[in-house]
């Protein structure tokens, strides 16, 4: 359970104390105000991860060049900072050497948005970027093996752009892709054999049939990645970056043996794409032991009452749950499912 936020620098917030409602609460306040904000930083706090920006200097307030959030759990307080381009990294007041040393025990989180349809009707890098968020969650030997390939490919594809490079650290690099990259592919098809059943459970309950759904993984190549590697090697100089490899990866939707995405109705993909981030949920739950913090954008209101009232029903008991919306209209005549907090208050 999470309990108290400090911001600074972060976002639009120049400073923020907030003690968090132990149920969570619903975030209610104009657009460009902040909820999505306060929702990012809760993320990035407990994941090192934000889904709305690839630099971490975005993170920082305009005209900051360094920001700091502190969050208490009923567990531990984590503070980060980013300070001189580097993050810094404290559980209760002691520093963490690495990303895997912070991330031990933290709190699984899922985070649910407008955009979550792009997992059945976007490209590869939107269902790479959900099997990441969650793998790196799951286990920690997937956190490793992302972050070290990670470092890898941006070394390679330096390499590749210059055209003084040597064959010879190119061989190097491709072994240490190769090495990481063969875990990765591991255990994320390991993760799709286990999100399967809970999809399949959560696409029946909201849909209320009960066709079945298949996730497939597509690799960018089916031989062993260093001898793919070695293969594409003058077409990665010609095009000036890694061309295969978990990075370039890919895992396919059928519901009853149909593509989702080329086939399925626009109610059938949200269906699905809420199934996916309900998944997620699922499994952190079985896997870690703990129900993940629930962090929803701006859904609600573009949802009709059968679906919001489906969807409200599904959202694990035991979750801290955080809403964002702009307005309460749609919730009628019915009360208000957690805390109603004004971003305006809590900034005041």
């Amino acid at each position: 359970m999470l309990r108290t936020l400090r911001l600074r620098h972060f976002r639009c917030y120049q400073a923020l104390n907030w003690d968090i409602p132990a149920e969570g609460a619903l975030l209610l306040g104009n657009n460009a105000e902040g909820k999505t904000s306060l929702m990012e930083a809760i993320c990035f706090a407990l994941t090192l991860h934000t889904p709305r920006a690839h630099k971490l200097d975005r993170l920082a307030m305009h005209g900051q060049s360094d920001f700091g959030i502190s969050l208490t759990t009923q567990s531990d307080t984590r503070r980060l900072t980013w300070q001189q381009r580097k993050l810094n990294l404290q559980v209760n007041g002691a520093t963490r050497r690495d990303f895997n040393d912070y991330l031990t025990d933290s709190p699984p989180v899922v985070w649910l948005g407008n955009g979550d349809i792009a997992l059945v009707t976007g490209g590869a890098e939107e269902r790479r970027s959900y099997l990441d968020f969650l793998g790196a969650q799951w286990h920690p030997a997937y956190r490793s093996a992302l972050r070290e390939y990670r470092k890898a490919l941006k070394s390679r594809n330096l390499l590749l752009r210059n055209p003084r490079h040597s064959s010879a650290t190119l061989r190097s690099y491709a072994a240490v892709l190769s090495r990481y990259g063969e875990v990765l592919v591991t255990l994320r098809r390991q993760l799709l054999t286990l999100l399967q059943p809970h999809i399949c459970d959560y696409h029946s309950r909201i849909s209320g049939g009960a066709e079945q759904v298949t996730l497939t993984y597509t690799p960018s190549t089916e031989e062993p990645l260093l001898h793919a590697l070695e293969q594409s090697t003058a077409t990665d100089e010609r095009l000036g970056f890694t061309s295969v490899g978990p990075h370039r990866d890919d895992f396919t939707l059928h519901i009853a043996g149909t593509s989702a995405a080329d086939y399925g109705s626009e109610g059938q993909q949200r269906t699905l794409a809420t199934a996916l981030v309900l998944a997620q949920a699922g499994l952190l739950q079985v896997e870690t032991g703990h129900a993940p913090i629930l962090l929803i954008d701006d859904i609600f209101g573009e949802l009709d009452p059968a679906r919001r009232k489906a969807l409200l029903a599904l959202l694990p008991a035991d979750s801290q749950i955080f809403i964002t919306t702009t307005h309460l209209d749609w919730l009628g005549s019915a009360t208000a499912p957690l805390p109603v907090i004004r971003i305006a208050d809590v900034r005041a």
